[in-house]
């Protein structure tokens, strides 16, 4: 692989112009100073960080306290080789497979307009080369685009028109003023808490056609579907996010939808710090919404401090799906970020209609105009805009009617157009003007064809500036500032020889490469393939850990039910296997700004859940009102959906795993989620719900108020002394991840031995050291170093070794009672297993040899290696 350089955003960006980041540091690469309380910056965003302008782009005051805040949290700079494992901080043994060989069940979640969906139609039909089952999850409306291609389609709700035009206002769903005096907020948060679910839906639930059962393996997913890493984490499975917008903090360009004021020295500074503010802004108006629906998959709420950055924190891998020859990889992505190149399907066998065809044939190439998914809101001003700029340049033009069906006079120079494959026209085109979505702006690129572009949300200023960097097509035009001048204008400027050569050379770059395999390969290397696959089955991922006499094996649901039906080993010993956990701590950097952070967070939590006494009754008041005539309430995208007849089929309970009971011959929809308000005369009235909603939110406060003080404000001031070494360059002991009482005890137990032996110890050890290497001066060093070391990792070893236990206590009584949703994945893993035995894969598999290689495993001396 090449070495990649800095990508240097062109000084046409305005989001570049001059500015800078105020900073009194010496240099960008300062960190890990001591922050302000998390929380209480967390009400700041919208008003001191950034303004959201009407022509929707966010304006991001790098002056601003948080955006100051924001910079302290931003690494140091890591420089990566180009010969580092792309595979990114994995165990060294692990080998690398020279073929992938598991069959997995992958669900890939895209929210978007159909220039979204359709890269992610061709990495499906790549992925399903490799043996995989690929379920594309979208909005409903491209069902039939999706299932031509030969994918499985789920719907996940949600209007991706009525998303579109919302964008065009309010980019990343985050609303200007004027949409907040329309009262588009609720509506638009309404959708989002829809497609969340349906998200969720999709890596569980049948096909809602068919009824085959459906478990995910792993997900991949564009990050504006919001839910792929939570629903990662509640199965224990991996996630790969891929985008065509930049998305990861880098000092190389800013976020595309950020334009920076009141700069200072350092830019690149200022640049990393802009997809903070950006993030931040988001989940201000999307966290208690994604917050809501973890409850109701059994998760913990995230705070305001990890939500904004969860998939950086969590190092999920990324992918991004544009070509090197036009914005390279910055040299500050770590190795899990790729840059693979742009997503090209197959192009489709198509047959003009004759009167284009005719229109093609009848004259010079004409210019292709359209805007694709893009609702414009004055389509008929718009039209008469493309058509004098046509005129006055002298060009035959193709008007894409798209979304917002624009239209005009019959004329002999100007064809209008329906729905018709890119791929086929553009290499009929002297050169395109579009909005400048990814895929569009490839497509054209691809062909050779000098590019125009109308940004109006989005990624597509970020495009139209690429393009115009490489000089293949003018700067671009904001949607609100296109008239048929401008327009003219960079129509003549698309026609010339040295736009065409530019657009020429990109081109000729793009076909040597080949994003969508690059793609695949990139999502095979960041899968974790040893523990991923059965033990036995090698071929299948495994779902079940059988754990028995200080031995373990990973299980696929097939190995599982073939073992049940021959009566092979005790359910009570079959567990939900997790081959890509996912934990998400916050950290602390100190246990002054820690403390006061989770005990302002325990305030809050409190005043909820107090205020929640009296509030959700009355909500739940209003809900009687207005539902007292409903029987029950159905949809496509509910969590319970009516299986098909055909595939009704009922199946043996797996009477317990790990202490989850199933009833015999269930079709186990009474553990799903259901939205049915029918009851029986008597029960569930109005006054009974709300006297429950009370009871309720009586026991939170209850719960809240003792969690908060006996665990949360300890484990937050550990945490914060445990962190404090890292302020002066010492490295900081890891005591494993909490998860239950078993590993808080350990961690207590860690705690409590490290940092009073260390803190004992290093008053007299850094002395030495510091006088070995500086003399006087760094015995004295080492003297105030020894006494800081002193209080805070003693403080942090008798103070963790009650709080990590704690914390271990609490995991283990929050699983034992939050456990609905491991009892419907355990329920439809054993559904799909049970499912394949019975097709044609079951019928092929030796069932004697699977349970000989089980008993062979059961009875070797530490054969199988616990996961």
């Amino acid at each position: 692989m090449a070495q990649y350089q800095v990508y240097e955003m062109p000084s046409s960006l305005d989001a570049l112009e001059g500015h800078e980041l105020p900073s009194s540091r010496t240099s960008s690469e300062t960190y890990l100073d001591s922050p302000p309380a998390y929380e209480a910056v967390a009400g700041q965003l919208a008003q001191e960080a950034a303004e959201v302008r009407d022509d929707g782009r966010i304006t991001v005051d790098l002056n601003s306290r948080l955006a100051r805040t924001l910079s302290k949290f931003m690494p140091k700079c890591p420089i990566y080789s180009a010969g580092e494992d792309r595979r990114g901080e994995k165990p060294a043994q692990e080998p690398k497979p020279i073929s992938w060989n598991v069959k997995l069940n992958i669900v890939v979640q895209v929210v978007g307009s159909r220039g979204d969906v359709q890269p992610f139609i061709a990495l499906g039909n790549e992925l399903q080369k490799h043996g995989h089952r690929v379920r594309l999850a979208t909005h409903n409306t491209f069902r039939n685009f999706v299932e031509s291609h030969g994918l499985e389609f789920y719907p996940i709700g949600g209007d991706p028109e009525e998303l579109m035009a919302y964008m065009v206002k309010n980019p990343g769903l985050i609303p200007s003023m004027k949409s907040l005096r329309q009262g588009d907020i609720q509506q638009k948060r309404a959708m989002v808490a829809q497609m969340l679910t349906g998200c969720w839906e999709s890596c569980v639930e049948p096909d809602p056609i068919s009824g085959i059962p459906f478990v995910a393996d792993a997900i991949i997913a564009n990050p504006p579907s919001f839910g792929h890493v939570h629903c990662a984490q509640a199965l224990g499975i991996p996630v790969h996010l891929m985008f065509t917008m930049p998305w990861t903090n880098t000092r190389a360009f800013p976020h595309p939808l950020a334009n920076l004021k009141n700069g200072g020295k350092d830019s690149k500074l200022g640049n990393y710090t802009s997809y903070s503010v950006v993030e931040w802004l988001t989940w201000q108006g999307l966290g208690d919404v994604i917050n809501n629906w973890r409850e109701t998959m059994d998760l913990e709420p995230v705070s305001s401090m990890d939500g904004p950055n969860l998939a950086a924190q969590l190092k999920v891998p990324f992918t991004y799906c544009w070509s090197p020859a036009l914005v390279p990889k910055p040299i500050d992505w770590a190795p899990h970020v790729d840059v693979c190149g742009f997503f090209f399907r197959e192009a489709p066998n198509y047959t003009p209609p004759p009167e284009l065809d005719a229109f093609l044939r009848a004259g010079e190439r004409p210019v292709y105009i359209g805007f694709g998914s893009i609702v414009i809101d004055d389509p008929i001003k718009m039209s008469n805009v493309i058509i004098e700029a046509v005129h006055k340049s002298g060009v035959r033009a193709i008007i894409s009617r798209g979304w917002s069906k624009l239209d005009g006079p019959a004329m002999d120079n100007i064809y209008y157009l329906g729905d018709c494959p890119h791929e086929w026209l553009f290499q009929h085109v002297a050169a395109v003007v579009h909005h400048g979505g990814a895929g569009t702006t490839a497509c054209g690129l691809l062909n050779g064809r000098p590019t125009t572009i109308v940004p109006f949300f989005g990624d597509q200023p970020f495009w139209g500036n690429m393009v115009a960097a490489r000089r293949a097509g003018p700067k671009p035009i904001p949607h609100k500032t296109l008239n048929s001048q401008n327009l003219s204008e960079a129509i003549s400027l698309c026609l010339t020889p040295e736009a065409n050569a530019a657009a020429k050379d990109i081109a000729s770059s793009m076909q040597q490469e080949s994003g969508v395999r690059t793609a695949v390969q990139s999502f095979h290397d960041n899968l974790p393939f040893e523990k991923l696959s059965c033990d036995i089955l090698v071929d299948q991922p495994a779902s079940w850990a059988y754990k028995k006499k200080g031995k373990s094996l990973k299980l696929s649901k097939l190995a599982v039910e073939i073992l049940r039906t021959n009566h092979k080993f005790d359910t009570k010993k079959l567990e939900l296997y997790e081959p890509r956990p996912i934990h998400i701590t916050t950290k602390y950097y100190d246990p002054v700004s820690g403390s006061t952070a989770a005990f302002i967070g325990w305030n809050i939590d409190v005043v909820e859940a107090a205020a929640g006494m009296v509030t959700k009754p009355y909500k739940e008041y209003k809900v009687g009102r207005t539902t007292t005539s409903t029987k029950s309430v159905t949809s496509e995208t509910s969590s319970l959906r009516t299986r098909s007849s055909s595939s009704s089929t009922e199946v043996e309970s797996l009477t317990t795993v790990s202490g989850i009971t199933s009833p015999t011959s269930s079709r186990f929809s009474s553990s799903r989620k259901s939205v049915d308000v029918s009851s029986p005369p008597g029960f569930g009235c109005t006054a009974a719900r709300m006297a429950g909603a009370s009871a309720k939110s009586f026991g939170d406060l209850n719960v809240k108020g003792f969690k908060g003080l006996l665990v949360d404000i300890p484990l937050a001031t550990a945490e914060g002394l445990r962190n404090v070494p890292a302020l002066y360059g010492d490295k900081i002991r890891d005591h494993g991840t909490v998860t239950d009482w078993k590993s808080g005890a350990m961690a207590g137990g860690k705690a409590f031995m490290y940092g009073m032996g260390e803190g004992l110890t290093d008053i007299f050890v850094e002395p030495y050291k510091g006088g070995k290497k500086e003399g006087v001066v760094g015995v004295a060093k080492g003297v105030g170093k020894g006494t800081v070391t002193l209080l805070t990792k003693t403080g942090y070893g008798m103070l963790g070794l009650v709080a990590y236990p704690g914390q271990g206590i609490a995991k283990s009584i929050r699983t034992a009672v939050k456990s609905r949703t491991r009892k419907v994945i355990a329920n439809v893993r054993h559904e799909e297993g049970q499912y394949l035995l019975k097709g044609p894969i079951g019928r092929e598999i030796n069932h004697a040899q699977v349970t000989a290689v089980f008993d062979h495993f059961m009875a070797a001396e530490g054969a199988a290696p616990r996961t």
